[in-house]
């Protein structure tokens, strides 16, 4: 029954994506949605790309071994939304545009703020390949196949309804995602677990008392997630292309605030099962196993599987969102950077060349992601390198940019080079795994921006009055 709940799941995710070709009808509709999501859809899409395989799964396995300290690295993602959303959303949405970089160029003038989209793609493309291994060990025990298969049927499903329509299709199957995650989550694998571990007294009376202390994960833990993943929510290229997509700045603002409050009442929830778990299963070896260990253990046949889909939709809306990012900043930033042009001077959106050629990088990336999953057995450490890099290379130019007038294009690309190489460095002296890798890159960033910026002539006049009317614009 749970298996025959997951196939119904896959086949009407594709069934979705073909409800999403009927809108996409050029580059516009693929990209963004054609601009045009209102509160509702832009609240649901944007609360399933963020809660991906690490919100659901791992913060889950976090309350296993932690308690309710476990909430922070997903309450860390929830605030990151939340400054985005109160903060830069409503001019992101203004500038109607597609990429990180592209508004980097206009705000800057300078073209060498391009070379920004070849951080995001190595960001985006290893966000998919963790995504794309984390849906398949679902998969891999729930239709006994090997790695291998489980990765490719994944794969194939992604890539499909990604391909028909574009970010209309994604968003469509994140509403049936969504839907399917509150409903998992909140309605059925929460009161179930508390039910088998004896309610919130049988917690007390069972776990010690580190599981109740909000900051038992330890304060270095929490203030890394913080640095991480709200920083890496504030300039990541996924995020961003889902902002993009609302039809105002209220709506960006209103609507990524309610999703960012959806996600911190989620964390907290995840955290409770998997104390829960840690109550009913207390020796499960890996932490990551115990979100699909209760589903399927403690849960009648056919709610687990409602369970264990709403698991696979929390990965599999990450997958696809990142799949997508990946393929637009590639066509939209990476390949005019190499070939000399100007990202901002694409001019083919409307044709059906432009939608055409957008499907064709959306399976093109798709294989290469796919491919790197299969050989790619710590895909965390690629991951963590792209993280690392995006936030400690990238965040002070774009946030400087947004927040301070004076400024400059070349300080913004004086401070994503030495910012990299910092956090490269870093990584190098104190291995890659490490916390002080993103700081170095983010000091030094911040040092060169400042300075940089104050010794440089301010931006050209003509630069500074297209920015700002392009805002205006879209107000």
């Amino acid at each position: 029954m749970n298996i025959l709940i997951i196939v119904l799941y896959l086949i009407a995710l594709v069934a979705f994506g073909y409800l999403g070709k009927k809108r996409a009808h050029n580059a516009e509709d693929f990209r963004v949605a054609g601009r045009r999501l209102g509160p509702v859809l832009y609240t649901g899409t944007m609360s399933a790309l963020l809660l991906g395989g690490a919100s659901t799964v791992g913060g889950v396995g976090l309350g296993y071994t932690y308690g309710i300290s476990g909430m922070w690295l997903v309450t860390a993602i929830g605030v990151g939304m939340l400054l985005l959303s109160l903060i830069f959303a409503p001019v992101i949405t203004r500038v109607k545009l597609y990429t990180v970089s592209q508004v980097l160029t206009l705000r800057y003038g300078v073209r060498t703020t391009q070379i920004s989209s070849i951080v995001m793609l190595a960001y985006t493309v290893m966000l998919t390949v963790t995504s794309t291994a984390a849906y398949a060990s679902i998969f891999r025990v729930l239709f006994d196949v090997d790695r291998t298969w489980a990765i490719l049927l994944g794969a194939m499903i992604v890539i499909g309804y990604s391909m028909l329509g574009g970010m209309w299709s994604i968003t469509l199957t994140d509403m049936m995602q969504f839907i399917l995650m509150t409903v998992g989550v909140f309605f059925l694998l929460l009161p179930f677990s508390l039910h088998h571990a004896g309610g919130w007294d049988g917690l007390h009376q069972r776990l010690d008392a580190e599981f109740f202390a909000v900051g038992s994960i330890g304060t270095e833990s929490i203030i890394t997630y913080f640095v991480i993943y709200t920083f890496g929510l504030l300039v990541g290229q996924d995020i961003w292309q889902r902002v993009f997509t609302a039809r105002s700045p209220e709506v960006s603002r209103w609507g990524g605030t309610a999703a960012s409050i959806y996600v911190i009442i989620y964390s907290v929830a995840g955290a409770i099962i998997g104390m829960c778990a840690r109550v009913i299963e207390p020796h499960i070896e890996h932490r990551d196993d115990v979100f699909a260990t209760l589903a399927q253990n403690y849960l009648p046949i056919g709610i687990g599987g409602v369970v264990l889909a709403a698991g696979v939709a929390a990965m599999m809306s990450t997958a696809s969102g990142s799949l997508i990012a990946s393929a637009t900043v590639a066509r939209v930033d990476v390949v005019p950077f190499l070939l000399g042009k100007d990202s901002l001077q694409n001019s083919d959106e409307s044709s059906d060349s432009a939608l055409v050629a957008d499907r064709w990088y959306v399976l093109g990336f798709g294989v290469i992601t796919t491919v790197i999953a299969l050989f790619l057995t710590d895909a965390i450490t690629g991951l963590t390198i792209a993280y690392d890099i995006l936030v400690g290379g990238l965040l002070v130019a774009i946030l400087g940019g947004l927040l301070w007038k004076r400024g400059t294009g070349t300080a913004a690309a004086l401070s994503m080079a030495v910012g990299s190489i910092g956090v490269i460095l870093g990584m190098v002296i104190y291995g890659v795994m490490a916390n002080e890798p993103i700081y170095i890159g983010l000091v030094a960033s911040f040092i060169v921006y400042i300075v940089a910026s104050l010794l440089t002539k301010p931006t050209d006049p003509q630069v500074a009055q297209r920015w700002q009317e392009r805002i205006r614009q879209g107000a």
